[in-house]
């Protein structure tokens, strides 16, 4: 079978033919149907990521496809750049009608780690306000999505007026731009001076502490990741003055210690999809050999949404 292989860190990616899959003790074969790309596969096939994979690996976090006849998504770490791929059953949750594979495939990662971000972590509230930094991105999207679905007023917070306005599309109420605007002091401005309830930050380096300064009394400031490239560090006087909470959000940790109720919330999103209540945006979808020029395309934050490779 076709994979898409990286044998080594900072060494490109090549497309091979491999022996498929056996399925073993407890695992089953998912035939690869749609398989989302995230802005950590290119840290992960560079080396600069937290996890480091056994080489040769595909990139591919999360995946749709067909499992004994089901339709089924899942969250697989690495790997799922191949045709097949053998997992755990209990890993997978089934597509409901009405939603494509290639949806369903962007489900997983960013949008699991979000509703665990503002539904478990931070217990956002109707009419609270809600800033996502980088908004326009896959996570940044899936948080403007989830916090107007759970009632929140939602500030996007993105790098150009282009982002900002294809936030206002996916129904931010206020956008700033960040790159012209001073942050605290915009989301200062439109929260009327109180600063505010939540923010969801993925991208942290040098937006971190402004954004921290602009959160209001009792706020809570949600540590997603850092796609700056660059972990900030926080003063903490700033933690006891705001009486705020910094809360970290290790999606990935929470899916292994927490299985049960990940695969709760997969089945959530997986509903409101089907019920035209979340809609991932797909800025493009890719075959399997343009895996290398989808992933490019992340690295330079060309992407509004998610890409997609499809078999």
């Amino acid at each position: 079978m076709k994979a898409v292989l990286c044998k080594a860190f900072g060494g490109g990616l090549s497309l091979d033919d491999i022996a498929p899959p056996a399925a073993g003790a407890g695992a089953c074969i998912v035939e690869i149907k749609a398989v989302g790309l995230n802005f950590f596969d290119t840290l992960i096939i560079e080396g600069k990521y937290q996890v480091k994979p056994p080489l040769p690996f595909s990139p591919g976090g999360e995946f749709a496809g067909i499992c004994e006849g089901r339709r089924v998504m899942g969250y697989c770490g690495h790997g799922a750049a191949r045709q097949a791929i053998a997992i755990a059953p209990e890993k997978l949750a089934a597509i409901p009608d009405g939603v494509s594979f290639e949806a369903a495939a962007c489900l997983a990662i960013a949008y699991g780690t979000t509703l665990h971000a503002l539904r478990d972590r931070a217990n956002l509230k109707p009419g609270e306000t809600l800033a996502v930094l980088g908004a326009s991105g896959g996570t940044g999207q899936a948080a403007v999505e989830l916090g107007k679905l759970m009632g929140a007023r939602v500030i996007a917070c993105a790098s150009s007026d282009e982002k900002a306005a294809f936030c206002e599309d996916m129904g931010a109420d206020d956008v700033v731009n960040y790159a012209e605007a001073d942050l605290k002091s915009a989301l200062k401005e439109l929260t009327g001076g109180k600063g505010v309830d939540v923010i969801y930050d993925p991208v942290g380096g040098a937006l971190a502490e402004p954004a921290l300064r602009a959160i209001a009394w009792g706020g809570r400031y949600l540590v997603i990741g850092f796609a700056s490239g660059d972990i900030p560090k926080l003063p903490l006087n700033l933690a006891l003055l705001k009486g705020c909470d910094i809360l970290g959000v290790f999606w990935g940790a929470h899916v292994e210690r927490e299985p049960a109720r990940h695969i709760a919330n997969m089945k959530t999103l997986l509903a409101w999809t089907a019920e035209r209540r979340i809609a991932p945006h797909i800025h493009r979808t890719y075959a399997l050999d343009e895996t290398v020029h989808a992933l490019a395309a992340l690295a330079a934050r060309e992407v509004k949404g998610k890409a997609v490779i499809t078999l």
